[in-house]
């Protein structure tokens, strides 16, 4: 790739690490190599998960995090290591270049929750080598770092049927 770009994909509307992960597989049709690193997804199997293991070595996906909900007013210690460990993990994987494309599922989240400090993610972006397309998903963007961003789209829920009492579905939501 030439130009790598920085992508943003946030809102509160469904469809976030959807959208990241299509883009993924499209990428993998054209020869790209990408990992998608979740920082707060863990101990749940994902359909992604199974698309991984099929289109593997292409596609990566590296689940970082618990898998539970998070207190904003009292973050467990354990998301907080968590967190910095899957963002270490990420500067190497973008540094070394050794993915075309990489998905820092969540991480919007992380740094709206504090688990990781907005600046720690800036740094990151500065750091990103030029052909390495960044892409960042998760709620609560940051301003800043929708600056930086060359692309953002926001998931605005009109409609949900979680509204209704509906659960998450394997194979639609999970």
């Amino acid at each position: 790739m030439s130009q790598g770009m920085i992508q943003v994909y946030t809102g509160d509307g469904k469809g976030k690490t959807t959208a990241a992960v299509g883009l993924a597989c499209r990428a993998v049709g054209h020869g790209y190599k990408v990992l998608i690193i979740q920082f707060i997804k863990g101990n749940i199997d994902y359909g992604e998960l199974e698309t991984a293991r099929r289109l593997a070595p292409h596609l990566t996906i590296r689940p970082m995090g618990r898998g539970c909900r998070i207190s904003r007013e009292s973050p467990d210690p354990e998301d907080v290591k968590l967190c910095h460990e899957a963002m270490l993990y990420a500067r190497r994987a973008i540094v070394s270049r050794e993915f075309d494309i990489v998905v820092l599922d969540e991480i919007n989240v992380a740094v709206d929750l504090e688990l990781l400090k907005k600046e720690e993610v800036l740094r990151l972006l500065d750091e990103r080598p030029s052909d390495v397309e960044l892409i960042l998903t998760g709620r609560h963007a940051a301003q800043e770092i929708i600056e930086r961003a060359d692309l953002v789209t926001e998931m605005k829920e009109i409609k949900h049927y979680y509204r209704k009492g509906v659960e998450s579905r394997t194979g639609i939501e999970k």
